[in-house]
């Protein structure tokens, strides 16, 4: 009896597969990522990581288009992305926080270590997601809490104190809104992600970051703000609504 497969065309295979490649490259760019953390080169690891994180945002989208579960049944594509999230959004990030001095002295390795071993529930709790598409408890956003100890510059015994309350929150069932994902004010949703990534970037690349990113671009980090509390105030609403609305 012939496999599924065989009836599928040249193009729907070459589809897959690119989406699949285009998958695996979000680990080239947390590759690039990492040396740049070794380096030294702070600003460039963030944006390296901004470019995984974009792969790692839209490929999903990419491989429900492309319907890479019937063309390529044997690639488990859940997988790859679990692999490529927890080196991007977990190791390169507990090693910035290891070398970058963002916890106080002595508290580098508890607290990349910490990192690094609580992310490993998220990644295998089958029960991450909601049926809405929200995350259920913190999703591992190392990436994106780094980058905001960059950004604001809190006292380092506030990041540690951060870290280990993200800690706890992995375990806590409060919700988290994926923006490409969650039905409910998606288009809103994908807009703030829009701004939010561009004022980041204009924020990581403004000067003199050093002293204080609101006195280097003011206009852009209270716009800035304004999209990160968007993100807040519609997770904790969905925290606090005991169903899934229709559609999300």
């Amino acid at each position: 009896m012939p496999n599924r497969t065989d009836r599928l065309s040249i193009g729907q295979k070459i589809a897959a597969w690119a989406v699949h490649v285009f998958t695996a490259s979000g680990v080239i760019f947390g590759f690039l990522a990492l040396l740049a953390v070794l380096d030294g080169e702070i600003v460039s690891a963030f944006l390296w990581l901004g470019v995984a994180l974009l792969i790692d945002g839209v490929d999903g989208e990419l491989a429900r288009h492309a319907d890479v579960r019937r063309v390529t049944p044997w690639i488990d594509g859940a997988a790859l992305d679990h692999i490529i999230d927890y080196f991007t959004y977990v190791i390169v990030p507990a090693v910035m926080i290891y070398r970058f001095g963002f916890v106080p002295a002595g508290w580098e390795t508890p607290a990349a270590a910490a990192i690094m071993a609580v992310s490993c529930y998220t990644f295998i709790n089958t029960a991450a997601k909601t049926e809405d598409y929200y995350f259920s408890g913190f999703p591992a956003l190392w990436n994106v809490v780094v980058l905001y100890f960059y950004i604001l510059q809190p006292d380092p015994a506030i990041n540690l104190a951060i870290i280990a309350g993200f800690c706890v929150l992995t375990f806590i069932p409060l919700k988290y809104v994926h923006p490409f994902r969650v039905h409910r004010w998606r288009g809103l949703s994908i807009l703030a992600t829009i701004v939010w990534a561009a004022a980041s970037v204009r924020l990581l690349l403004a000067e003199p970051i050093a002293i204080s990113a609101e006195a280097a671009a003011p206009t852009v980090f209270w716009i800035w703000v304004a999209a990160s509390l968007y993100f807040v105030a519609i997770s904790l609403g969905r925290s606090l609504r005991a169903e899934p609305a229709d559609g999300g």
